[in-house]
């Protein structure tokens, strides 16, 4: 099965060896997101509410270059420095992720890339 790379101007660009996302079918991977604002490739400024609010924006630009929306996602991870913001989390996904929800996991780690307090990643299934 052939491969295409999904890329989008208005999602943060790759700081690694790594694509946006991956199409594989109508399976989309999703990298992780943290919250970088793509036009400055900057952390956002704010706290916690703020990161995860941009770091799911930054899922929909990718998902939305994919021909994809939040209805078509299936799995997401989660990465929090402090699952203290758990319910902060919580609540943010359900602004743009609606019943029926994609499955989850939601972990704690000890650090992120550029000292961010959230990470998400996902796979998405197109016409399912």
């Amino acid at each position: 099965m052939a491969k295409t790379i999904i890329h989008t101007d208005h999602a943060p660009a790759a700081i690694g060896a790594y694509s946006q996302a991956v199409r594989a079918g109508d399976t989309i991977y999703l990298s992780g997101q943290i919250p970088l604002v793509p036009s400055t490739m900057q952390v956002v400024e704010g706290g916690f509410a703020e990161q995860t609010r941009q770091v799911f924006e930054n899922l929909k630009a990718v998902i939305e270059a994919a021909g994809g929306s939040f209805a078509d996602v299936v799995k997401l991870n989660a990465y929090l420095t402090d699952l203290s913001n758990f319910a902060t989390f919580n609540q943010i996904m359900g602004e743009y992720c609606h019943e029926p929800f994609p499955a989850r996991a939601a972990v704690q780690v000890s650090a992120l890339p550029k000292g961010v307090l959230v990470e998400v990643e996902g796979v998405v299934v197109l016409n399912a």
